[in-house]
This record gives C-alpha cells, sequence and structure tokens, in this order.
C-alpha cells in the first residue's frame, strides 16, 4: 500500500507541480499589469470570495464528507447503484451551486460591502478609496459563477481520486491558469479597467475545467444524468457529514477571508502583500500537503470500510513524516529567502522594490505556518474517512474565534500580525486533532517518525544556516535580474544539498518513506 500511495502521491505532486509554475506565471503577468495598487486589491478581493465557498462546496467539507460515502458505495454495492448515488449527488450539487451563484451575481454590491467594509465605508463618505468598492461589486458579478462551475469540476475530481485516477484532478487547475494568462495578455491591453480581463479569465477557466473532466467521467462509466436527490439515503449521509465539516476542513479558509476583511481598513496594498505571500506559501503546501492528503483519504477510507486499523494509523503515520520531511525545509526555505523569492518572482514593471519587501513580511510570517497547514490537510481525513466530521467541528469553532483574537491582538503590526494570528490558529488546530487521533488509539506517531522527525530539524537547521551565511556574503538587491535568478538558484541547490546530505549522514534510508517502516 505505501509504494501504492508514494506512486499516487508522485503523480499528484508532478501535475500539481506544472499547475502552481504556471499559477506563479500568471501571478507573474499579474503583478507586472496591476502591482499592488487598488486595482489589484479588488482582483484579488472578487476572487477571493468564489474561492472561498468553493474550498467549501467542491475541495473543502464537500469533498470530506463525499469521497468516505462514495468508497463505501463504491466497495460494497452494484455499479448501477453507484451510478444512481452519483447522479444524484451531481444534480443536488449542482442544484444548491446555481442557486448560490445566482444569489451572488445579483447581491455582489452587499458582499462587497460586507467582506470589504472598510471600503464600503469609503464610499458612503465620498472618500476616493470608495471607489474599490464599486469596482469590487461589478467584478464579483463576474466572477461569482465561477463557484458553479468549478464545483462540478471538484465533485468530477473526487469521483475520479476514489478510482484512484489522480492525475486528471491534479492537472486540472493548470486550465485555469491557461485562461487567465491567455486573457491578462490578449485581452486586457484592449480594457479601460485590465482588472476585468482578469476576472473573466476566471470565468472562462471555470467552464474550461469542467469540460476537460467529462470525457475521463465518460470512460469510466459515470457521465450520467443529473437527478435531484435530496433525500437520497447517500445524499442524506453526505450532507450530515457535510454540515459539521464545513467548519472543520474550512476554518483556514475562514480565517483568510476574516483576514480580508480586516486588511480592507489597512493601508492600500495590504491584501495584495498577503495575496503574493499566500500565493508562493500556496506552492509548498499544494505540492506536498494538499498532494499526500489527496491520496491519503481514499486509501483511509478503504482501511476504515475493511475494518483495517492497524494499516489505518501506519497511512496516517507515512503521511505525516513525509509532511515533515517536506514541510520544514519548505518554510525554513520560505522565512530565509522570502525577499530574494519574491524579488525574482514577481518584480517587474507596477511591482516594485517596495512590494516585494512589504510582501516578504507577510510571507514569512505565514512560512511559520507551513507545517501546520499542511498537518491539518493529512491529520483530518483521520476523522472524515470515519465519517467523523463533529468531533473537528469543535476545533474548527475554537481555531476561529482564536484567529479572530490572534487578529486584534496583532492588529498592532498591520497586515503581517494578520498573517502571524492565522499560521497561530492553523497550529492550534493541528495540535488539536493530532491529540484527538492519539487519545482515541486511532494514529499513534511511530518511534521511526519521531527519529526521522528529529533528523528533518536538524537537516533543516543546517539548510538555514547555509542560507544564511551565504546570503550575508552576496549583495544581492544590487545585482541584475538575471544574476539574481542564477544566484537564488544557486543558494536553493546548495542548501537542498545541505539538507538531503545531512539526512543520509544522520541515517535516513529508503525503507523511511515506505508505510510502517522500520
Amino acid at each position: 500500500m505505501s509504494r501504492k500511495l508514494l506512486k499516487s502521491g508522485l503523480i499528484v505532486s508532478v501535475m500539481t507541480l506544472i499547475s502552481r509554475v504556471l499559477g506563479l506565471v500568471r501571478d507573474v503577468v499579474v503583478a507586472r499589469l496591476m502591482g499592488d495598487g487598488a486595482a489589484a486589491d479588488v482582483f484579488f478581493f472578487a476572487n477571493k470570495i468564489p474561492n472561498f465557498l468553493r474550498r467549501l462546496f467542491a475541495e473543502g467539507a464537500f469533498a470530506q464528507a463525499f469521497i468516505p460515502v462514495l468508497t463505501e458505495v463504491h466497495q460494497n454495492h452494484e455499479k448501477a447503484e453507484l451510478k444512481a448515488f452519483v447522479a444524484k449527488i451531481s444534480g443536488t450539487l449542482g442544484a444548491i451551486v446555481f442557486v448560490v451563484s445566482l444569489v451572488g451575481v445579483i447581491a455582489s454590491p452587499v458582499l462587497a460591502a460586507l467582506f470589504g467594509t472598510g471600503w464600503f465605508i469609503a464610499w458612503v463618505q465620498g472618500d476616493e478609496a470608495g471607489d474599490k468598492f464599486l469596482l469590487a461589486s461589478t467584478m464579483l458579478k463576474i466572477t461569482f459563477p465561477y463557484l458553479a462551475f468549478v464545483s462540478l469540476t471538484g465533485l468530477a475530481g473526487a469521483i475520479l481520486n476514489t478510482l484512484n485516477k489522480f492525475a486528471v484532478a491534479a492537472f486540472t487547475p493548470v486550465l485555469l491558469n491557461v485562461c487567465i494568462i491567455a486573457c491578462a495578455v490578449f485581452l486586457a491591453p484592449d480594457m479601460e479597467q485590465p482588472a476585468f480581463a482578469l476576472a473573466w479569465g476566471v470565468f472562462i477557466g471555470g467552464i474550461v475545467q469542467l469540460a476537460f473532466q467529462l470525457p475521463f467521467l465518460y470512460r469510466a462509466g459515470l457521465l450520467v444524468k443529473p437527478k435531484w436527490g435530496w433525500r437520497d439515503e447517500n445524499v442524506v449521509k453526505v450532507r450530515t457529514l457535510m454540515i459539521p465539516a464545513l467548519f472543520g476542513v474550512s476554518v483556514g479558509q475562514i480565517n483568510l477571508l476574516f483576514d480580508t476583511f480586516i486588511a480592507s481598513f489597512l493601508m492600500t496594498g495590504s491584501i495584495s502583500w498577503l495575496y503574493y505571500s499566500d500565493r508562493l506559501l500556496e506552492f509548498p503546501l499544494g505540492l506536498f500537503g494538499i498532494a499526500i492528503a489527496t491520496v491519503i483519504l481514499p486509501a483511509l477510507s478503504r482501511n476504515h470500510v475493511s475494518k483495517d486499523p492497524k494499516a489505518f494509523s501506519a497511512n496516517i503515520d507515512w503521511a505525516f513524516r513525509m509532511v515533515c520531511l517536506l514541510g520544514i525545509p519548505a518554510a525554513v526555505g520560505l522565512a530565509t529567502m522570502s525577499r530574494p523569492i519574491l524579488t525574482v518572482i514577481f518584480q517587474r514593471g507596477a511591482f516594485t522594490a517596495e512590494t516585494a519587501t512589504m510582501a516578504s513580511y507577510s510571507l514569512t510570517a505565514y512560512a511559520f505556518g507551513l507545517l501546520s497547514f499542511m498537518l491539518v490537510k493529512v491529520l483530518a481525513p483521520g476523522f472524515y474517512s470515519r465519517q467523523d466530521t463533529k468531533t473537528p467541528v469543535k476545533f474548527g469553532i475554537w481555531c476561529m474565534v482564536a484567529n479572530m483574537v490572534f487578529n486584534l491582538l496583532a492588529i498592532w503590526f498591520g497586515y503581517v500580525g494578520l498573517a502571524i494570528a492565522t499560521s497561530m490558529s492553523a497550529t492550534l488546530n493541528a495540535t488539536l486533532l493530532y491529540i484527538t487521533l492519539h487519545k482515541q488509539g486511532v494514529f499513534v506517531l511511530s518511534r521511526t517518525s519521531v527519529m526521522f522527525i528529529i533528523r528533518v530539524l536538524i537537516a533543516s537547521a543546517v539548510m538555514g544556516a547555509v542560507i544564511y551565511y551565504r546570503d550575508k556574503g552576496v549583495a544581492f538587491f544590487d545585482l541584475e535580474w538575471t544574476v539574481q535568478v542564477v544566484d537564488v538558484a544557486i543558494t536553493i541547490t546548495l542548501s537542498a544539498a545541505a539538507f538531503f546530505s545531512c539526512m543520509i549522514l544522520l541515517g535516513a534510508r529508503r525503507r523511511h518513506f515506505k508505510s510502517g517502516g522500520g
């Protein structure tokens, strides 16, 4: 099983890498086009609300509730019953997200006022910043329908993942990035407000992503006519599991949305600085954390259905070990190289040296929470695969309240304080999830993993020292861009070599990459 999980994880990671690289290209194009000005703040705001709802409906609570039930139906029933369930869940979800999208389009001014209160107050008072409120209201009408398309895309991806066809769903986000880049390059120059071109890119990308996955569903024999199935037994089970899961798995997204609300009261650029730093944080989070979580949920669901607690614990142990192997050095790298990385990737056009500097502060703050963000991704499935959504919900509520308190306490640090608060609440969430799994006897971190993590911590410290002492001897920000790129590449190569050399010297071996390895 461990070899199969590792192979599936590598497939998802490779596809995710392609998507993330294109995502960075997209962000470079957006940064060059808009930098950290008012239009950039509004676009990121208008894109964040439907994306937040997407992660609730498609990738967050819905996926965590749907995959265990789908796995149960797939393993215990005939193909006809599986097709009937897919038809009813797709019809029910489709109808709900269509209505939500329609309401979102109609009520866009209300949403803009609710989540961009600072802009709304400025508009009421007749201040110049009030133009952001009007722009956000209009842009939400374009981006909100994306929710319907991407939710159905997420449903299709969850079905394919349950069938162990991970590559398709992992590759799909590439198409969204291509659409946004194309609209930024070809449509934006002809528009009075270039930000609207990006919004149309999001809308078109939603349609293209869904269309791409349909042929693969057809080949699997599960492209069926949607039916309303609100009272269907299995749909009811998904609904029951999903309601508390909205809090448990999506607490991070709720925290980010609350950050946006607070940031709307701060200086212009705050939302953009948080966005650019969050985008770089999402690179290792998606490449490693989400990739491992994607393959672990179906595996844990199968372990639970087949009543194999030993394999269940071993699979979480493997996921925990892999997340620490990748997450700890990634966090050290982002924290110590935040400004050079932002400079090399984004600094051109409207994205200035000052923008890179400001974004680097929040990226460093986010980096301290990277491991916690990743651990939440692999620990939460330990509950949802057992169809236990009630336990994590209280943690979600506690962490939301804690994040709000942390935000208020850290408000004196401005937008950086928001990033610190988000990292702290993620750490609290991961800690609560782990302690509870341990107390329930579901998962006990093996001695192998404990010793392995100690090795990772030591190797990461050595890696950080290599980066620190190398940076001390280089006047990086006085160099030409091409030389900066080479310098960053050399630093990453040397630090990676130092990390893996230390791991080998400290005794890390191939068996540590296997579930239940000694």
